[in-house]
């Protein structure tokens, strides 16, 4: 019977033994310096594999910092507005003894949030080009026309006014007006003027972006 580190066995004749002992089996110096270098190129590899991963992960960061701005611009880019006087029924504005500003609170479009349906101003949220169109309307009584002026912050741009003796009378305009950010833009009803809408939307105020400055 075989045993770990040794064994006896009779062989012959009766009394004589013979000794057999396990030898430790050692790498011969070569494998061990193969074995050596084999590890160390896979930790190179390892290594290198993981400057690989870390730079993919700047690379990903650097990235998305490059498209979070242009999706912020692309957000900011994308401005118009289109509005009318009232929300339901009729309503007549005028006369009125002085320019009055027209607060446009039917606000079908307001990409953006740049018009304010509270106080009928227009804010640009960034510099650029922009255009403006506006109708006013009312009936004539041949005494008083429907007009109103196009303001930049105070500045008066321009007038849209029409008079008739009698039956409903509209006028319109468009603009374009460089724009810093925070400008605004409004309508100011014509002193002695009238104005008039319902639900045909019949007196209204528009605008967009054209492009950035």
């Amino acid at each position: 019977m075989g045993m770990l580190g040794g064994c006896c066995r009779g062989e012959g004749n009766r009394g004589e033994r013979v000794i057999l002992t396990n030898k430790e089996t050692f790498s011969d110096p070569a494998e061990q310096a193969q074995l050596k270098a084999e590890v160390v190129k896979q930790d190179t590899e390892v290594d290198n594999l993981k400057a690989e991963v870390d730079k993919l992960k700047a690379e990903e960061v650097k990235q998305k910092a490059e498209v979070d701005p242009l999706k912020q611009q692309q957000l900011v880019q994308q401005v118009a507005f289109s509005a009318s006087l009232t929300v339901g029924g009729e309503e007549h504005i005028g006369p009125v003894p002085s320019h009055t500003p027209l607060i446009y609170k039917y606000v079908p479009t307001n990409i953006g949030n740049a018009y304010n349906p509270t106080t009928g101003l227009f804010t640009a949220p960034v510099k650029g080009v922009y255009h403006f169109d506006w109708t006013v309307g009312a009936f004539g009584d041949g005494s008083r026309g429907s007009g109103a002026w196009l303001v930049k912050n105070s500045e008066k741009v321009a007038l849209v006014f029409e008079n008739q003796m009698d039956g409903f009378m509209s006028g319109s305009k468009g603009v374009s007006l460089s724009l810093l950010k925070g400008d605004v833009v409004f309508l100011r009803l014509l002193g002695n003027g009238l104005v008039f809408d319902d639900y045909n939307c019949l007196t209204t105020f528009s605008g967009h972006l054209l492009f950035l400055l």
